[in-house]
């Protein structure tokens, strides 16, 4: 009978070693999403600086076009002034035209009460989020979001702000969240991603029978998707 029970113990050790197992795997794979979606946000940034920054040069070369014009001119009329009347000093030389001055804006100089744009507002609080500034991540995502809410990372946002109490294990503000992503932003790319982590969620929350279901949805609706491909992983663990 003793050794029965230890044989229990046993058992339980391993399972819950198992469990704490998956749950440090899950993380990670969630800390490489971030870091993946990071880079994109980060390249898509970069190209639209690129953009704005050749709108200025071509500007810029637009006025020293024009520039060059108007001196070229004032050079061809001075001849004609000076045969008008030779004695007179007052156009017998015409002062040199003063060269063209061109400012260049420094487009990162903003001041910060401005609204740098979308881009830079979804960044700074996917910043958060990768320092596990959870709450602040939280507040910059919803702000995002209350200021830009048919932008395409809107749904993204929401999405974050889902793991955000899911790795604070607020489980039930997880849920809404992630729910929030799946009604609101049906056609976002973060769908299969927030169906697979409500299916998650139901788990800690000890309804397997929900988590099931939702995770076959998921593999039914998106059968190509990683997430579904992970749900497929999770239902054959239970």
């Amino acid at each position: 009978m003793r050794s029965i029970s230890w044989v229990v113990v046993a058992g339980l050790a391993i399972a819950a070693s198992g469990c704490s197992d998956y749950d440090i795997i899950l993380k990670k794979q969630t800390e490489m999403d971030a870091r993946l979606e990071q880079l994109v946000q980060g390249s898509a940034a970069a190209n639209q600086r690129i953009a704005a920054l050749d709108n200025e040069v071509k500007e810029l070369q637009s006025k020293v076009r024009t520039h060059s014009a108007e001196l070229d001119g004032l050079k061809a009329v001075a001849p004609q002034l000076k045969d008008l009347n030779p004695a007179s000093p007052g156009v017998s030389e015409l002062p040199s035209a003063p060269s063209p001055v061109i400012e260049v804006v420094n487009r990162d100089a903003v001041p910060p009460d401005t609204d740098a744009g979308p881009q830079e507002a979804y960044m700074k609080a996917f910043g958060k989020f990768s320092s596990n500034k959870y709450d602040e991540a939280i507040e910059g995502f919803t702000a995002f979001m209350g200021r830009y809410p048919s932008h395409e990372y809107a749904g993204n946002a929401q999405y974050w702000i889902g793991e955000c109490y899911y790795t604070k294990r607020n489980y039930p503000l997880a849920l809404e969240a992630f729910n929030a992503v799946v009604k609101n932003y049906p056609k976002g790319n973060k769908v299969p991603d927030a169906m697979l982590k409500i299916g998650y969620t139901y788990f800690n929350m000890n309804e397997p029978a929900k988590a099931r279901s939702i995770l076959q949805t998921l593999v039914d609706e998106y059968p190509v998707s990683p997430a579904a491909a992970k749900a497929k992983e999770r239902l054959g663990r239970h």
